[in-house]
């Protein structure tokens, strides 16, 4: 462990400093282009896999027809929907004739019911935890279980609305690339429903979309494919061959996302062309493709039209951002912000060169493409210090990555910045800090037979409720994967995403191993009541406190031997210390003696006769300075 730099003095002062950018406004006195929503500042978020929330409505489940074209492509005869309390690694009767290789290929047919109507029959839940913003993983029209191979990017998943059939029929009916030509499906309108729902709870909505792929079954596709050379999409999308038909061959070829051909890229416009490495200046390459999207997102951002945004959704999140030429998001920042001037449009930043390096947020964050992204490099570096997880973080290394990726970022922005915990892609909070791999690296059971697949233990509750306070005081928009609060637990994606605990479904015991004959222990499958409870107070705690999402953020304590971190959280009228202890000894803190404190946790005072506090290990307090 490294020991803390100045030994005779515990209490190191570093403060965060970032570039904070003026307000702009244009001449009439609205939000610039480049302003970032306050309520986004605000943000608590839950995010929502529709397909695995809940099953409201099980007449309009998916069908072997409906998920035709999805990955894996052969469909056993005796294909059905999953029991929704199945035990995770347990096999359906119908593996047993799949063609697919390997169980995470073949799991990938399973579909559970999730839909719109589960949504609204636990709109009390979701606000019951106290968030104010929902992100919706992708919900268009898609044979997959994820929805990130778009059917179509206009309607919303048949199988999410309640009716299925008439939907696909009424699509059928429309010329996609004409938008006069749109109808409004059943689940289209249901989608509304729930948008109209959360906005009267005073809950914001945003949508996931790749712009950057689609799916096999996806019309402009399919007409290249029909047509070749002769279709008059043929520039959409990245065609390396055209089916000659003189051939008995299908010389048909594309390129796939990742190489994986179930998710054709579209084409795009690299400045200089031989750039590889990301970020990318240029653009989307046809503006037929360009002028397809800004119209689908128009769509949702105003529904009926007329020009005021609140019938709509407040904002997008945006798959592989980092593929995508940045010139594509200047534009589409500008068409999105012309419809609805408050709409929240967050990027997924992630990775440069897995599983090491993250892609810098700064080139995204200049107040022309993104308001925020989702920032996994906070999750990184609070994990490696909280969980003490690979790689591991003393308190001064935690400070300076803080300082390192908020380098020369607003605060608005880093206000808005999406707050990672866990993703539909990434281990589950509990499962990743209860493992202390390289983050999502070997994170299931087929890449590393030791990864722990079991309920997690009581210490990584404790790292959990520590990891929570932190990302519930922190400067940034904190995010609960939808399940987290819970107490579910899961390895890398797909074990991430299993379908949601309820109190009136009955679950099997998770007693099924991945490796078929090992030995795992019994864990019984239901929601953890005492974490919820703490999710609820956290996330009060910060609603209640204004300054814990607007105000500054100044290191004051990093105590590299005794492992202890503090900030304070301010904004000239309101005040909050932050204390932690991750290490395993209780240790004893000084605080200043010139206010009484409030201890938010528990609730109670602090005199301000009283010099220090005692922390037990891997604890936290948070102090409030009273007037």
């Amino acid at each position: 462990m490294q020991k803390s730099l100045v030994l005779p003095i515990l209490l190191v002062i570093f403060f965060v400093s970032c570039t904070n950018k003026p307000s702009s406004q244009n001449s009439n006195n609205e939000p610039a282009i480049s302003d970032v929503p306050e309520w986004a500042q605000n943000a608590i978020w839950y995010q929502i896999f529709v397909e695995r929330f809940r099953n409201g409505d099980e007449s309009n489940d998916p069908t072997k027809e409906d998920i035709k074209g999805a990955d894996p492509e052969y469909i056993p005869e005796n294909w059905s929907v999953t029991r929704w309390g199945q035990d995770w690694y347990k096999k359906e009767d119908w593996q047993a004739n799949s063609k697919a290789n390997g169980f995470y290929h073949v799991i990938q047919q399973r579909r559970y019911g999730g839909d719109l109507q589960g949504i609204l029959d636990k709109l009390d839940y979701i606000d019951s935890l106290g968030i104010n913003a929902v992100y919706f993983n992708p919900i268009n029209d898609s044979p997959s279980l994820h929805k990130y191979d778009a059917r179509n990017y206009r309607h919303i998943d048949r199988n999410f609305g309640p009716d299925p059939r008439k939907d696909a029929d009424l699509i059928e009916t429309e010329e996609p690339s004409n938008p006069s030509t749109w109808k409004w499906t059943a689940a289209d309108k249901q989608f509304l429903e729930v948008v109209k729902a959360f906005h009267a709870r005073g809950i914001k909505v945003i949508m996931d979309y790749s712009w950057n792929h689609t799916g096999t079954q996806f019309w402009a596709i399919k007409d290249i494919k029909e047509n070749g050379e002769d279709s008059k999409y043929k520039d959409w999308f990245n065609v390396k061959s055209f089916d000659n038909p003189q051939t008995d061959e299908n010389e048909f070829e594309y390129e796939g996302w990742a190489g994986y051909r179930f998710m054709p890229v579209v084409n795009k416009d690299i400045i200089p062309e031989d750039d590889e490495q990301m970020p990318f200046e240029g653009n989307i390459h046809s503006e037929s493709l360009k002028n397809h999207i800004f119209n689908v997102s128009k769509r949702w951002l105003d529904p009926n039209g007329d020009g005021n945004p609140e019938d709509g959704v407040d904002g997008f999140r945006l798959d592989v951002a980092g593929e995508v030429p940045m010139g594509f998001w200047r534009d589409y920042r500008k068409i999105v912000k012309s419809i609805n001037s408050e709409a929240y449009i967050v990027g997924e930043i992630w990775w440069l060169e897995w599983p090491e390096k993250f892609l810098g947020p700064q080139p995204f964050l200049k107040g022309d493409q993104f308001d925020a992204i989702m920032n996994y490099c906070w999750y990184r570096l609070s994990r490696g210090f909280f969980a003490q997880a690979e790689p591991l973080k003393t308190p001064s290394e935690f400070v300076a990555g803080i300082q390192n990726i908020n380098k020369n970022i607003s605060e608005p922005t880093l206000r808005a910045m999406m707050n990672m915990s866990a993703s539909h892609d990434s281990p589950r909070l509990s499962t990743s800090l209860y493992n202390k791999t390289m983050y999502k690296y070997e994170a299931k059971p087929s890449d590393n037979p030791d990864y722990k697949i079991e309920k997690p233990d009581n210490l990584t509750l404790q790292e959990q409720k520590l990891f929570l306070i932190s990302q519930f005081t922190f400067q940034g928009s904190p995010q609960i994967w939808n399940g987290d609060e819970i107490g579910m637990w899961g390895a890398d994606d797909p074990d991430c995403r299993k379908p949601m605990v309820w109190d009136d479904i009955q679950y099997d015991d998770e007693n099924t191993h991945f490796v078929e004959g090992k030995w795992r222990r019994v864990d019984k499958v239901e929601q953890d009541k005492e974490l919820l409870e703490f999710y609820k107070k956290i996330i009060g705690i910060r609603k209640d406190n204004s300054v814990l999402s607007m105000g500054d953020l100044r290191f004051n304590i990093v105590d590299d031997e005794k492992m202890l971190l503090g900030y304070v959280r301010s904004n000239g009228s309101e005040e909050i210390q932050v204390i932690f202890n991750r290490s395993s000894l209780s240790q004893e803190v000084q605080i200043p003696k010139t206010a009484n404190y409030l201890d938010l946790i528990e609730n109670k005072p602090v005199s301000e006769d009283v010099s220090s506090v005692i922390l037990k290990p891997i604890s936290a307090i948070i102090l409030k300075k009273q007037q």
